[in-house]
């Protein structure tokens, strides 16, 4: 931000230092809430975190950190006044925990990434609970060394593609609740090509590419994951399994998240694949890409490519969306046709839902409106 005009009542103009296309995207979501600054400077930042006033169809009636946020509706709400009598959010951070108050009836939504795959067949199998899910922008895949080793080559990488069935892990790990993803990037993320397809599952072509690439059996293939994500350790360990089955040795190895994100990744300390998580909360392709492509960037310790870093450069500078969409099309063409990464999945957006629970809709990135939420 440079400076803010204000023109009137309802509208002001931001001048910035750069261009930023996806500005608003941000503004809307995390980075601009509306608050009231008489109210701030005359009780402090200290009091308002903790008593805040916002914009919603709620307001505060009490926070207990670490336990609870009591809303009540707000009357003179723009939308109108919200249905419920009460609304409360309670932080419970242990997944059975959260389920069983669930089946108990004393919460009613138990919303994402609380409830595991492993979990979604107890809230299944209750009457009173379903499970509603929507596509969410959150995607994972197995980044690949392209600096080092066997995964230097562009064919062993794409050998190593073809050579995992992610369907058959997306429907028997994780319950079908995950869609197969081409790029990194969601099918809902602005600059997503739904032309764009998946390399499918081919071992016959991965032995082909290895055998072409000089690669001989038995190979080793170090895959680097957190270790506190069951979910992932479990895929991991499949794509170890269908790696074993082209004559590649896979290992899987460990690390403590902070460990892995702050000193693993951005040195260039990794196996020949490594765990990549984002969550594309601003549905638009440039937050994941320039972080996970550009030269320099955190997310890219081994890929220096002019070609990548001049589109992803490019694309901030034009507010013309169209033409950002096919630039942003194209980044990921690049990266799928150099097989920078194993894209496996964008993972559903899962929530558990008493049945008593009326016109909820689950939100793909757990920003929830319950203006006409009922509770019979």
């Amino acid at each position: 931000m440079k400076h803010i005009e204000i023109i009137d009542t309802y509208t002001v103009d931001f001048h910035l230092h750069q261009a930023d296309p996806v500005l608003l995207t941000k503004l809307s979501g995390y980075g601009a809430m509306i608050v009231p600054p008489k109210y701030i400077a005359e009780k402090g930042e200290e009091y308002f975190n903790a008593h805040p006033v916002g914009t919603g169809a709620f307001k505060l009636v009490s926070y207990q950190p670490k336990v609870s946020v009591e809303l009540k509706p707000f009357d003179n709400h723009w939308r109108g006044v919200a249905k419920l009598d009460t609304l409360n959010y309670r932080f419970i951070t242990e997944p059975s925990t959260a389920v069983a108050e669930l089946q108990s009836g004393r919460v009613d939504i138990v919303v994402p990434p609380t409830i595991p795959i492993s979990m979604i067949p107890t809230i299944d199998k209750d009457k009173s609970l379903e499970i509603k899910s929507t596509t969410s922008p959150s995607v994972y895949a197995l980044r690949f060394n392209t600096k080092d080793g066997i995964t230097a080559d562009e064919r062993v990488r794409k050998a190593i593609i073809y050579g995992v069935d992610r369907q058959t892990i997306i429907e028997a790990i994780l319950a079908g609740q995950a869609e197969p993803i081409s790029s990194f990037q969601s099918r809902i993320s602005f600059g997503n090509d739904p032309d764009l397809k998946p390399l499918p599952y081919d071992p016959a072509k991965a032995k082909q590419l290895l055998k072409e690439a000089g690669i001989t059996a038995g190979s080793k293939v170090q895959i680097d994951i957190r270790g506190n994500n069951a979910t992932f350790n479990e895929v991991s360990q499949a794509v170890a399994s269908y790696l074993q089955m082209i004559g590649l040795n896979a290992s899987i190895k460990l690390y403590e998240t902070n460990i892995m994100i702050n000193d693993i990744v951005p040195a260039g300390k990794t196996g020949e694949m490594f765990q990549q998580g984002w969550g594309g909360w601003t549905l638009d392709y440039d937050n994941t890409a320039y972080f996970m492509y550009h030269s320099g960037e955190k997310w890219n310790p081994y890929d220096n490519v002019p070609e990548l870093d001049a589109l992803l450069e490019k694309q901030r500078s034009i507010s013309d969306q169209a033409e950002r969409e096919v630039i942003l099309k194209s980044i990921a063409k690049y990266t799928v046709d150099h097989a920078l990464e194993m894209p496996l999945y964008s993972l559903n957006a899962i929530y558990g839902v008493s049945k008593k629970v009326k016109n909820f809709t689950p939100a793909a990135d757990n920003r929830l409106l319950f203006n006409e939420v009922t509770v019979e």
